[in-house]
């Protein structure tokens, strides 16, 4: 049984999985590493392995579990099913190459693209043939909230929210206009593109807004909220394979 664990940027995600079946996925917000695994653990006793995905400092000294409990934190030293064609390399986020991973993994043999709506929006192609091409990063949906209320005088803080149509009548409608559907736009935008470079690949749309989204996008996707984890375990099983 392993526990995979996700390391965001304003949460922490985990999940059990037995094999290839997701038994129980969690959202903790205000805990440690530490705090999260244990939590978990203590529900699942059975966990033999702990693989951790973080895009903060946190590290395996960070952990301090049973003993007969292995743990990985993955990192670039980790062999991906990819061929990275990044031109930093260096730079590139765990998580993304994470997903990209996953992607791999899931769908072989197809183009991917893979497209992250949490606290940024990333978006990461990876071809056929395994090569990994990289993609954009743009502010995801809370920051363009905050943005706007924070770098302007008068703009309120907003939650997100559908607008009741995109000429917007109101100035918190303008704001949820400008945000949703912009973004909509923006996903948009870029999948068009990708289309007229590969006219055949599979979306991936996951993140904290990935079914907020996937709502609103006319292009056909497969949606989960839970596709880093799901790709963590993957690469547990790739990684035992090797």
């Amino acid at each position: 049984m392993l526990l995979a664990i996700d390391v965001g940027n304003t949460r922490i995600k985990g999940a059990v999985f037995e094999q290839d079946t997701l038994l129980e996925a969690f959202v903790l917000t205000g805990k440690t590493v530490q705090e999260a695994a244990l939590l978990i653990l203590n529900q699942y006793p059975d966990c033999t392995d702990v693989i951790v995905s973080s895009v903060r400092n946190a590290a395996a000294d960070d952990l301090s579990l049973p003993a007969a409990v292995k743990i990985h934190f993955v990192s670039r030293k980790d062999s991906f099913p990819f061929r990275n064609l990044y031109a930093t390399p260096e730079t590139l986020g765990i998580d993304r190459m994470i997903l990209a991973a996953g992607a791999v993994l899931q769908f072989p043999g197809q183009n991917r693209l893979v497209i992250d709506a949490g606290t940024c929006v990333t978006y990461d192609f990876i071809d056929a043939e395994n090569n990994y091409h990289g993609g954009a990063i743009s502010p995801g949906i809370r920051l363009r909230y905050e943005s706007l209320h924070n770098y302007t005088a008068k703009l309120p803080l907003l939650s997100r929210e559908y607008p009741h149509d995109f000429i917007a009548n109101s100035t918190a409608q303008s704001i949820h206009s400008g945000i949703v559907v912009g973004i909509t736009h923006e996903i948009e935008g870029f999948i068009a593109q990708y289309q007229q470079r590969y006219p055949n690949f599979i979306i991936i749309l996951t993140g904290g807004d990935g079914d907020f989204l996937a709502k609103r996008l006319k292009n056909t996707i497969f949606a989960t909220s839970n596709f880093l984890l799901e790709s963590l375990n993957r690469i547990s099983q790739y990684k035992n394979q090797q």
